[in-house]
């Protein structure tokens, strides 16, 4: 049964029982992007999908928003559910989050599952003040994510996204305010967890689809390339929201690897 918890600092939705499975959101997204995730692995799984801090529910952070700080703070809260070390699955910024956290903490990370991101912001050249103006210039015309939610995700996914998938992840960034997008856009452009890859010890499965123009494929080999215990899966036909446009595919190779990491 799915329930939500929006206390303080941390609020979240959760369903199942069994091994905790944290999901964490892009920086579009909020607790609802991961519906798919949460209907099906929850028959196995105890599965929890956050409101990044300062997002949906969620308390902001005090100070500034670092990954060192979402690091921190998924640490704290897999505390705060009481049932870790976690399978940390997470999709573009919130894959990023996840780098940080199995690098920085890996005594709250069992395994590792990275959604459509990268090691490192600008790996095709993009200079950051360029990808923030674009990214924030609806909020500097006055508008809230919600007003523009769906243009953005429309290009951002492949063309075979299913309209109700498209809808769900609207109403996901919908819950974001524009205080808290711009602070996690500021976040992203200072991404760059290579020196850490090779630290981290969690089996780890990177997911991408070959549509996907935001983080394709070339970054998620140059992750597989550098984690060391690593598997890459290249979903054909998909793009950035790949949770939400093959989720039968993206379920399935979730559960494998969960279940490879437990056998070991």
């Amino acid at each position: 049964m799915t329930f939500d918890v929006d206390g303080a600092p941390f609020a979240w939705r959760e369903n199942g029982s069994g091994d905790l499975v944290v999901l964490l959101h892009g920086l579009g997204g909020s607790r609802l992007s991961w519906e798919p995730q949460l209907a099906a692995l929850g028959s196995n799984y105890r599965v929890a999908a956050w409101d990044l801090p300062g997002y949906g529910a969620s308390t902001a952070l005090a100070g500034a928003t670092t990954f060192t700080a979402l690091a921190q703070a998924v640490t704290d809260w897999i505390d705060v559910l009481g049932a870790g070390p976690a399978h940390i699955v997470g999709i573009s910024m919130g894959a990023m989050i996840a780098q940080y956290t199995a690098a920085l903490h890996p005594q709250s990370v069992r395994s590792l599952t990275l959604l459509a991101t990268s090691p490192a912001f600008g790996l095709d050249g993009t200079p950051p003040e360029q990808w923030r103006a674009a990214r924030l210039a609806p909020l500097m015309a006055g508008q809230q994510p919600a007003d523009f939610a769906e243009g953005v995700l429309r290009a951002i996914a492949g063309p075979a996204i299913e309209p109700d998938a498209l809808a769900g992840q609207v109403s996901a960034m919908g819950r974001i305010s524009g205080d808290a997008l711009r602070a996690s856009t500021d976040c992203v452009v200072t991404h760059d967890a290579r020196a850490l890859l090779p630290n981290i010890a969690a089996p780890t499965l990177v997911l991408v689809g070959d549509r996907d123009r935001e983080t394709p494929p070339t970054y998620a080999r140059a992750l597989a390339e550098q984690i060391p215990h690593c598997w890459l899966h290249v979903l054909p036909g998909v793009g950035h929201l790949l949770n939400a446009e093959a989720p039968g595919e993206v379920n399935k190779a979730i559960r494998r690897h969960l279940r490879h990491t437990e056998e070991q």
